[in-house]
Formats: structure tokens, C-alpha cells, sequence
């Protein structure tokens, strides 16, 4: 018996066949299309994501040595999908959670006095970052498509649910919903007063269901030839929280991926943080309980290792970046900000930009490769020394934890322990978690709890205090220049 889990990521989506015992008896993934029509834009095609799921799906489902149960699902979150309620046809482009383009609705609003209220609401801040705004600029840019008779909002959950039942559901979770600034975290609902400042229309929103339960139903003739509940779903970095199995108040955990996020557990309240991290709802139980987070949100980690890889051409596979990295003992006094689509968390500057400091003859590029690790880990400082509760040890997963000299770099500059678990695809474990949770595979948290195994363990060894002092010296530098 076991969980079909799929994660609808940035750059592809991965699907996994997770067994009771918490190990992957299968995989498939497959890529789709990035599309950057302007500087600053970035957009995907949701039947590329459609197809890549179907074909992520087929292959994991062949290679399974066990019985499916049920599905569950998680997704690259604030990505702002439209689409036809009935035909489930897509009249535009989706604008990704990494997309700029509504800097100057955010400054607007932002000018006119409301981020206050929108943050108290919310536990968000006014950034193109966001759901909300982008679905304000299509509303301004795209009359036709938000005049449509049938149409439909919401995020990559919402479509793939849609897609997967065939039109029957339309439903998204309170973590999806937290991050649109749409959603009211302490009531638990859509905001009419959130949904009537950034004009979008309430009734095309989709329901909100707790993350695990009686979801929704595969169709078949859609998905397959399958006919399985959905019954767990989640954003992706709240999904990589519940699949670390970061269930106590003070459990913290980092996915590091195409962007990197931090997230500590907070529990039922929702703590409001004033130095630049973001209050959102980790899950909701089936009793309608909430439990709560802080995150720190940083968005170009990994996606700084792809641009040495296609944009500079100085590695062939994303791995390499480790040994070229490990044939210098330093960066050489070279800092690279990878601001590339502004900076996040907890500086919150939509017109920084990447910056590339220290050059100098002697350097290579084996010294940019380490600058970039390094640039990963000192952001990953930033925000976890903005945390009030005292951080002991950090879990670490995703595609970036696999690299042992991050990790050894990110220990050495928190001073504190690294962790990172066998399984490291813990955003689509997490997704199999709450499915499993919902559909009966699992009966309760302490059996998810004993599956969690540790890979590798990171002690912190020394720090050097002036080359992260450069780091924030370069950061400085590279804040506002989109303005200039």
C-alpha cells in the first residue's frame, strides 16, 4: 500500500510512489518550459505543467513495485494560474511567484497607505513575490480573460486539481491560500476587503479545504485511467515541514531548491515577526485546527547554480559546482549576491540586483562557484538570525542539501548542526504524508515521526566573521539598483 505523491515544482514536476515505511519505491520527473518574455517576467505555460505532471506520473506508476492508495500533491506556490472553469483551457500564461512585473502595484498600494493592514490581515508584505498583485495586474492588463464567463483563480494547486478531476473540484489548502495575500490568516477565510483592494472577484477563488481528508477524486478519463482520493495537499515549503517531520513549536527546517526557505514551526499562534520574515499557515487540520509558521524566504539559491550552468556555461551539471567549488580553499575575496530577481527575505527589495564584487586577475571560476555557495549559506544566516526562538539544529533538504560543502559551509556559519535525512525530496514526502494521513496509510504523527532517518549530520567548525562582513557590505551595494 502506498502513497502516489505528486510535486509540481519551479522547474519540473516530480512524482514519487512512497511506500508505509517512508521510502520511495519509485520516481519519475520531467522538466517543463521556462519562459522570460521581458526582464523580470517569468511565466510558465499550465498545460506544459499539465503534461509534465501526466508524464512525471506514468513513469513513477511503472516502475511502482506496490498498490497505489490515494494521491497527494504540492506545488510551487504564489504562481498566479487563470483558466476556464469548464474547458480547463488556459487563455494566458501563468505569472510565477519569482515574476517582478507588479513592483509598481505594490509600490502604489504600498504608497497609498494599506501594506499595514494588509500585513495584519495577511502576516505578508507588499511584494510582487505574492499572488494578489499579479492577479491585480492581469485584472489592469488582461480585461478579456478576467471578463470570461467561466473563468477560474487560483494557484498550481487549484489547476492541477481541476485538471486531475476533470473540472469537478475547484479547491486549493490554507497554505496555498496564506500566501496570496488574499486569505485572512486568523479567520481562516478569504478576505472580501483583501479580495475588493486588489480586485479580484471572490467567486472565482477556489474553496479552501483543510490539507488532509476527503479532497477530491481522480477522474479517470483524465488522469490515467486512475480513480484514487486526493487527500493531502500542501505549498511546497509547508510540505517540506511536515515531511522533516517538524511537528514541535521550534522545529525549523530549510529546502533548498530553485530559491531557499527557512521555516520554524510556531504552532497555534500566529507569531508577527518585524524583522522582514512572513507570518503563514503551515496546515490545517481536518478539525479546522491552524498551526502556524515563520518563513524566510530567500529566491534565488539554486536557481544562482543553474545560471553559472546555462548563462555563464562554467559547468555542465548543477553537481559540479561542488568539486569545482572544493579545488579553491575560499571564494578569493570574491562575494556574489544572487539578487537576480530582486532580494527576498529579509530585505525585501524587489529593485536589488545581482552583484559580483572582489574581482580581481587572479580569479577564477572555481572562485565564483564557491561564492555561490557561500552567497547561500550567508543568506540562509541572514534569516535565521532574525528567529527569536533559539535555533539548535537545522534540517536541511532539497536538491542543494545533497552538496556536502554547503552543507559543512551553512553548519560552520550558523554554529549550529546540520541534519539531513535520507530521503531528501521531503517537499513530495510531506505531500505523501498528508495524503497517507487522510486516506488512512498512516494513523498518526509518531508513525510518520519513526520513518524520518538521518543521512548526515554537519557540525559547525569555524566561521571567518570578515568574509561575512564583505557579504553584507556587497548586499548593501546591491540594493535599489533597478532604480537608478
Amino acid at each position: 500500500m502506498a502513497v502516489l505523491a505528486i510535486d509540481a515544482g519551479t522547474t519540473g514536476v516530480t512524482a514519487l510512489v512512497v511506500g508505509e515505511d517512508g521510502h520511495i519505491d519509485s520516481r519519475g520527473y520531467q522538466e517543463f518550459e521556462q519562459r522570460f518574455p521581458e526582464p523580470g517576467w517569468v511565466e510558465h505555460a499550465p498545460d506544459d505543467i499539465w503534461r509534465a505532471t501526466l508524464a512525471a506520473c506514468r513513469t513513477a506508476l511503472a516502475r511502482a513495485s506496490t498498490t497505489v492508495r490515494c494521491v497527494g500533491l504540492t506545488n510551487q506556490r504564489e504562481t498566479a494560474v487563470v483558466w476556464n472553469a469548464t474547458t480547463l483551457d488556459a487563455p494566458r500564461h501563468a505569472i510565477v511567484w519569482q515574476d517582478r512585473r507588479s513592483s509598481g502595484i505594490c509600490a502604489r498600494l504600498r504608497d497609498e497607505g494599506h501594506e499595514p493592514r494588509v500585513t495584519e490581515l495577511t502576516g505578508l508584505r507588499l511584494d510582487p513575490y505574492f499572488t494578489g498583485t499579479k492577479l491585480t495586474w492581469l485584472a489592469e492588463h488582461d480585461p478579456e480573460a478576467w471578463a470570461a464567463k467561466d473563468l477560474a483563480l487560483g494557484t498550481v494547486d487549484s489547476y492541477l486539481v481541476a485538471r486531475l478531476t476533470g473540472g469537478a473540484r475547484h479547491v486549493t489548502d490554507p497554505s496555498n491560500a496564506s500566501r496570496t495575500l488574499l486569505y485572512d490568516i486568523h479567520a481562516g477565510a478569504w478576505s472580501p476587503e483583501l479580495c475588493d483592494l486588489f480586485g479580484v472577484p471572490i467567486g472565482a477563488l477556489p474553496e479552501v479545504v483543510p490539507n488532509y481528508g476527503e479532497i477530491a477524486r481522480t477522474d479517470p478519463a483524465h488522469f490515467l485511467g486512475l480513480d484514487l482520493p486526493i487527500s493531502g495537499m500542501a505549498g511546497d515549503q509547508q510540505a517540506a515541514l511536515f515531511g522533516q517531520t517538524c511537528f514541535e513549536v521550534g522545529d525549523v527546517k530549510c529546502t533548498y531548491g530553485t530559491g531557499s526557505f527557512v521555516l520554524v514551526n510556531t504552532g497555534r499562534e500566529a507569531v508577527a515577526s518585524d524583522a522582514g520574515l512572513l507570518t503563514t499557515v503551515a496546515w490545517q487540520e481536518p478539525s479546522g485546527e491552524l498551526t502556524y509558521a515563520l518563513e524566510g524566504a530567500i529566491f534565488v539559491t539554486g536557481a544562482a547554480v543553474q545560471w553559472l550552468r546555462d548563462g555563464l556555461g562554467l559547468i555542465e551539471t548543477a553537481a559540479e559546482s561542488e568539486e569545482l567549488a572544493r579545488s579553491v580553499p575560499d571564494a578569493g575575496g570574491v562575494v556574489f549576491v544572487p539578487a537576480l530577481t530582486g532580494l527576498g527575505a529579509p530585505h525585501w527589495d524587489p529593485d536589488a540586483r545581482g552583484t559580483i564584487t572582489g574581482l580581481t586577475r587572479g580569479t577564477t571560476k572555481a572562485h565564483l562557484a564557491r561564492a555561490t555557495l557561500d552567497a547561500i549559506a550567508y543568506e540562509v544566516r541572514d534569516i535565521v538570525a532574525t528567529m527569536s526562538e533559539r535555533v539548535t539544529v537545522l534540517k536541511a533538504d532539497g536538491g542543494g542539501s545533497a552538496n556536502d560543502l554547503l552543507m559543512q559551509v551553512q553548519a560552520d556559519q550558523l554554529g549550529i548542526p546540520v541534519e539531513r535525512p535520507v530521503v531528501q525530496e521531503t517537499t513530495a514526502l510531506g505531500a505523501a504524508f498528508l495524503a497517507g494521513l487522510g486516506a488512512g496509510v498512516w494513523s498518526t504523527r509518531e508513525e510518520l515521526k519513526h520513518t524520518w532517518r538521518l543521512d548526515k549530520r554537519f557540525e559547525p567548525g569555524p566561521r571567518d566573521e570578515r568574509a561575512y562582513d564583505d557579504w553584507l557590505r556587497a548586499v548593501s551595494r546591491s540594493r535599489g539598483w533597478a532604480t537608478r
